[in-house]
């Protein structure tokens, strides 16, 4: 799928193992949708990191992803002002996000990055 929008932002961090459950529930159910209803998010995706094999010059490596965050959203944004809307200040905060599952969370890493067309 092609990126369309100008930006992407990405969220990346880590959550406590007897939160896991309930963060994957409130990230896909509340947390996703909410982002996704903020004016000029173009799109919405979650990851998990995973071991990285890959060949380079001849060789095979194989990387496991060691101190970097296990989870990440990456918003497509038509401008970098969305993170400073009302709306989006509304949404990273709504359903049990704010209470019951930022506080178990760690690691975290928030970028911007400019798409080059």
């Amino acid at each position: 799928m092609p990126i369309t929008g100008n930006y992407i932002f990405t969220a990346s961090m880590d959550v406590d193992a007897d939160k896991e459950a309930l963060f994957n529930e409130v990230y896909d159910t509340e947390h996703i949708p909410h982002l996704s209803k903020v004016p000029g998010v173009v799109s919405a995706t979650r990851f998990k990191i995973d071991t990285l094999r890959v060949t380079m010059g001849g060789e095979t490596k194989t990387i496991e992803p060691t101190g970097l965050p296990r989870y990440t959203c990456i918003l497509e944004l038509e401008t970098p002002d969305v993170l400073t809307s009302a709306a989006f200040a509304k949404a990273v905060d709504a359903g049990r996000w704010s209470a019951q599952v930022r506080p178990f969370t760690r690691n975290r890493h928030h970028t911007l990055h400019k798409v080059m067309k």
